[in-house]
């Protein structure tokens, strides 16, 4: 069998043993920590083994014991980042994946830099995977099978990204390019579309859809389309029951 990366044997506390020594008193929760802290100021610019190693008072080599690499760290990072996930208690399947898919949403979004890493770093920390299994637990148990619970799961997750990435660029928090906001999209894309090669675009320009800036940063946006996801699951649920009965 193969042995587990360092990183994730590390995470889920089965320690394969000291790399370079590592320093006492130094843990890969603590140089996780600084990692986080340093990308949510600066972005995951700002992220490298010396900066880290500085927030922490050590030598970049002292991290060598915890992390081999910088792609360790932002596996290390992502999984530190993640909360707890809801438990189901006794929600029905249908409110614990709104439960669920909103604060995916919400951690994604409290941490900009997640959003570059999230498609890059498939999950395999204890934290991220727990978010996984509920879902799955859930999924499940709602009378579908694991192969399609697992699709249901990324289905949810991927809205999780895409909303979280819409969220953060309407309220303009991470980008330094681009139209600033709603406001600045809404002005330059009616600056760039009309009605002849774009009518379906120039139409909910006119009519304003793109300026109720509060749904798109609040919930009636992301609950619109969250609605259709679940309208999907909920109908191959039924046909599910249809089948076996």
């Amino acid at each position: 069998m193969d042995k587990l990366p360092v990183v994730v044997a590390r995470m889920w506390g089965l320690d394969p043993g000291p790399r370079r020594g590592p320093r006492p008193g130094l843990t890969l929760d603590l140089v996780a920590a600084a990692a986080i802290g340093i990308a949510d100021a600066e972005g995951l610019a700002g992220v490298r083994m010396g900066s880290v190693a500085a927030a922490l008072g050590v030598s970049t080599m002292s991290l060598y014991g915890y992390v081999a690499s910088k792609d360790e760290l932002l596996i290390a990072m992502a999984d530190a980042a993640a909360p707890d996930p809801p438990e189901p208690g006794d929600l029905t399947w249908r409110d614990y994946l709104t439960a669920w898919t909103r604060a995916n949403r919400d951690f994604l979004a409290a941490h900009p830099w997640l959003l570059e890493i999230a498609p890059l770093t498939p999950p395999t920390g204890p934290r991220a995977l727990r978010w996984l299994d509920r879902a799955l637990s859930v999924v499940t148990g709602a009378g579908l099978t694991a192969g399609e619970a697992i699709n249901v799961a990324t289905t949810l997750s991927a809205y999780a990204v895409s909303s979280a990435t819409l969220l953060v660029a309407m309220t303009g928090t991470v980008a330094e390019t681009g139209p600033e906001g709603l406001a600045g999209y809404t002005a330059l894309l009616g600056r760039l579309v009309g009605p002849g090669g774009y009518p379906g675009l120039a139409a909910a320009l006119e009519s304003g859809a793109f300026g109720a800036a509060s749904d798109w940063v609040e919930d009636a946006d992301f609950t619109f389309g969250l609605t259709l996801l679940l309208d999907g699951i909920e109908a191959l649920i039924t046909r599910r029951e249809e089948n076996t009965s």
